[in-house]
């Protein structure tokens, strides 16, 4: 199969690499621009340690501090993953969202131990900040990227589009899955979507496709690039 990726381009060229793996063509539409916050080091007195609910929240991280020694709680494995490459000595991982993440704490990071840094972007929602607060935790939050919505797809990303040569489509977002819709709108190519199946991580990420329709959506079984991959023959 050919498939269309529409996350931001450092996660996309390694998400490319394992369909490549399994057989698969790629074709990047990096929906999302990832920009970092420029500042001074984080001051990280009395934080016990790191919340972070994705990849890009790790690089941001990374480069506003060397400490490596303080534990970091990923929402998933490819958080995870990414906190492990940029050298984090204890990294715990919830396999899940922010719901997920807010239950496991409690086996990792007691309320009295200190206070959690959640390394986050400018949409971030702060769903896990309220359910750790609700739970007696003290949570600070770092805003360190935003996530710019590009404006419109590639060229060659058309092209292929109106020649048929795409078969999937992956949404690791609802965010991106709106902009994808709103430039296939832009474009009047809602039709071309017939033919593709649309892969979300979520059954919000699917919704934020409405009201375009699909030759199929597929929902992931859980929120992480493994049950994606799942997603595809």
């Amino acid at each position: 199969m050919r498939v269309l990726l529409t996350r931001p381009k450092d996660d996309a060229d390694v998400f490319a690499e394992r369909l490549r793996g399994r057989g698969h063509e790629t074709l990047s539409a990096p929906l999302l621009i990832v920009q970092f916050h420029d500042g001074p080091p984080l001051v990280l007195d009395g934080v016990q340690g790191v919340l972070a609910t994705s990849a890009n929240g790790v690089r941001a991280l990374a480069r506003r501090t060397v400490r490596r020694d303080l534990p970091l709680f990923a929402v998933g494995p490819q958080t995870a993953q990414e906190a492990r490459a940029a050298g984090f000595v204890r990294v715990e991982s919830a396999d899940g969202d922010a719901v997920a993440l807010a239950e496991a704490l409690p086996q990792w990071a007691q309320p009295e131990g200190g206070a959690l840094l959640h390394a986050t972007g400018a949409e971030g929602e702060g769903k896990l900040a309220a359910l750790l607060i609700a739970k007696g935790y003290e949570v600070r939050t770092a805003v360190l990227y935003d996530v710019m919505a590009s404006a419109t797809l590639p060229q060659n990303v058309i092209g292929a589009l109106r020649e048929g040569a795409l078969h999937a489509a992956i949404f690791f977002s609802p965010r991106s899955a709106g902009v994808f819709k709103a430039c296939i709108l832009d474009v009047g190519l809602s039709e071309v979507c017939a033919r593709l199946i649309a892969v979300c991580i979520s059954q919000a990420a699917a919704n934020a496709l409405a009201p375009l329709s699909f030759r199929e959506i597929r929902v992931a079984a859980r929120p992480n690039q493994d049950a994606l991959l799942a997603c595809l023959p």
